[in-house]
């Protein structure tokens, strides 16, 4: 049984969709941003940075327990994992889908969390940190969406570098944030990857 340490940000959602494509026994532990829980000393035990979201499995490779902080790396460490692997065996195969999968770790999240802080949550309004992460936004969103224009998913076939990015799609991609009307490519994408099965639960109740 994989313990997954979530919450309902867009790198929790990566993870918990991740255990919901796998087919893996998993089980939610909460760890409440508000009231500080990641800052637990227990906690701080498994992720020093304290952060969610965070994996413990207990048969890891040669049957050691094993610790894994960073969405990214959970999603390429379950991908691997799981029966139908959403991350490929074949070397060339897995170059297309690291790229995108760092991409959508180190960029395509970094970006939309700037973009949520000064759009939704930052107790001060600062009119040009808006309007420079509305175009930074707009600007990734073209890119992508230019990317899919040949391709049903991100690195060709569904893997976690499409995951790695469906949350903040999810979250900013409504007609109140940046919309999709201006992105077809993305759009159909996303309603692709909406209509499955893991995605429904993934952002169900917990």
């Amino acid at each position: 049984m994989i313990n997954l340490y979530f919450w309902d940000t867009d790198n929790g959602y990566k993870a918990r969709h991740m255990m919901e494509e796998s087919g893996l026994e998993y089980k939610i532990i909460p760890i409440n941003l508000f009231e500080r829980e990641q800052f637990d000393p227990k906690y701080l035990k498994i992720n020093p940075h304290h952060k969610i979201p965070v994996i413990v499995d207990p048969n890891g490779p040669n049957g050691q327990q094993v610790t894994l902080f960073e969405s990214g790396a959970i999603l390429k460490y379950i991908g691997s994992k799981m029966e139908n692997r959403l991350y490929p065996d074949d070397p060339m195969q897995q170059i297309e889908v690291d790229k995108w999968l760092f991409y959508g770790s180190a960029q395509f999240t970094t970006i939309s969390q700037q973009y949520g802080f000064f759009m939704i949550r930052s107790p001060e309004d600062i009119p040009e940190a808006k309007d420079h992460y509305d175009k930074v936004m707009r600007d990734m969103y073209r890119s992508v969406d230019g990317a899919l224009s040949d391709r049903e998913y991100i690195a060709g076939e569904f893997s976690v570098a499409d995951i790695s990015m469906y949350s903040d799609t999810h979250i900013f991609g409504n007609d109140k944030w940046i919309g999709l009307s201006d992105y077809p490519n993305i759009k159909r994408w996303y309603n692709s990857i909406s209509g499955r099965p893991a995605v429904k639960r993934a952002w169900g109740p917990f």
